[in-house]
């Protein structure tokens, strides 16, 4: 298997925001709905299927500049395509406007899992290489990930049935990416005080 490659950081960010960005101004787009085939189809419907294969491009791209695929950029994109099928082929919203709920929720139920029934950090499996921690910083650190993505599965749930779906367009592209740069700002007393110098970390 060939190494991974490095790709230019704004190429990067951009396989990563475009999708999401592309998605937004479809929404904004066909806020009003759009007829194809003799079928009406909601904004956020004709959004999403703009939006799957866009993921999937992304995908296929990264992996042709890189050599390589992140698990969480691979499991997101599973999701999507799932959830993004049901809602395009139903032609109901409510799969896509769930699709969060159901990451989120999925992320704390696995590392809730390893950490209080096995006693272990897994994003320690998925990030060890690249953030050396100490054994109790992992715990901590993958406890409030638990927490973070608990909350925002709740959020998710309480923003579209509640505050609507405008509010609800604005968290799934912008908002849910400021609220994770918010509460990674939050952790870094955390990184700082549980950092490793060296490798050893068993």
């Amino acid at each position: 298997m060939a190494d991974a490659k490095k790709i230019n950081p704004l190429l990067k960010l951009a396989l990563e925001v475009g999708p999401v960005a592309v998605y937004f101004y479809a929404y904004r787009r066909f806020a009003d709905g759009v007829t194809y085939g003799g079928t009406e189809y909601s904004g956020v419907v004709a959004a999403t299927a703009v939006f799957v294969p866009l993921i999937l491009l992304s995908l296929v791209i990264s992996w042709i500049l890189t050599r390589t695929l992140p698990r969480m950029a691979v499991f997101t994109a599973i999701i999507v395509v799932v959830f993004g099928g049901l809602t395009i082929w139903l032609n109901d919203d409510v799969f896509t406007k769930m699709r969060p709920t159901v990451v989120y929720g999925l992320f704390a139920f696995v590392l809730g899992t390893g950490l209080w029934l096995q006693g272990r950090s897994y994003l320690r499996y998925l990030m060890g290489e690249v953030m050396p921690l100490t054994e109790e910083g992992w715990m901590l650190f993958t406890r409030n990930w638990v927490f973070f993505f608990a909350a925002m599965a709740v959020f998710n749930e309480f923003t579209w049935r509640v505050l609507g779906e405008e509010a609800w367009i604005w968290l799934d592209t912008f908002g849910q990416m400021i609220l994770t740069f918010v509460f990674l700002a939050t952790q870094l007393p955390i990184l700082t005080r549980h950092t490793v110098e060296d490798e050893d970390q068993g």
